[in-house]
């Protein structure tokens, strides 16, 4: 049964076309590996990225964004506290956020902060299978646990996307470009789950159709980047593949 609250390959569409229309600002607290790709993958979706962690900057940049990405890749004393101001100042002006728990299965300290993290209500997590794991209560955020199938849950509602490559497990940072585009989608759709839901679909079609052209992992990272900057909304409509139970 269809209801105001399903999620369909249609209303994905209308927010990747919102997205390009009013190119939102994301500022990234990013694993410092992967900043260019994700940059790059932010603006080929014609949103606006922005990379500083400077303790002195973060309180501006955030200001000037619309919604902010926070992925805990690279983990130190300094960027526990900019992330942790960034986070403030994102929630003091109601801005959209989305926090990437990154190897906390790994390490106590980044677990602790991890959940520390979580008291500040983001607006979704999102983790691997074991990452996720850790994550028993996750309030009123959206959660999202990725895999050959992303699932993702809020409330009563839950949808599964099962667009992607394999090959995207191979390109390191396409994980972090996701969350930087859901974070893109975040500022111009206040319904997170169709958000995200639109978010993943998009970059899940845009590897579907960059392996096409690719020989591997190494042809398939710059495919991919032309394929997010050329994917359509036909596109979208036509091989998204999503589904849903809302109880």
């Amino acid at each position: 049964m269809i209801t105001a609250h399903t999620i369909s390959a249609k209303k994905a569409a209308d927010v990747l076309e919102r997205v390009r229309q009013s190119r939102p600002r994301v500022h990234c607290l990013m694993n410092t590996v992967v900043q260019k790709f994700t940059a790059d993958g932010i603006t080929a979706v014609d949103a606006i990225p922005s990379m500083t962690s400077s303790m002195e900057e973060i309180e501006s940049f955030v200001l000037k964004a619309d919604a902010l990405t926070i992925n805990l890749g690279t983990l130190d004393a300094e960027r526990r506290k900019v992330v942790l101001l960034a986070v403030q100042v994102a929630n003091a002006h109601g801005k959209p956020w989305i926090v990437d728990p990154v190897h906390c299965d790994y390490s106590p300290s980044r677990l602790a902060f991890a959940r520390d993290l979580l008291q500040h209500s983001p607006t979704i997590i999102r983790g691997n299978a074991a990452e996720m794991a850790l994550f028993d209560d996750t309030g009123n955020s959206l959660r999202i646990q990725t895999g050959p199938q992303d699932h993702l849950s809020l409330a009563n509602r839950s949808v599964r996307i099962s667009n992607g490559h394999p090959w995207m497990a191979k390109v390191t940072g396409t994980g972090c470009l996701s969350g930087g585009i859901i974070a893109a989608f975040l500022a111009v759709e206040p319904d997170a789950l169709l958000a995200a839901s639109a978010a993943l679909c998009v970059t899940g079609i845009s590897a579907e159709q960059a392996a096409v052209y690719a020989n591997g992992p190494g042809t398939f990272e710059p495919a991919f980047l032309d394929m997010l900057s050329a994917i359509g909304r036909q596109d979208i409509i036509s091989h998204a593949r999503i589904e849903h139970d809302e109880g």
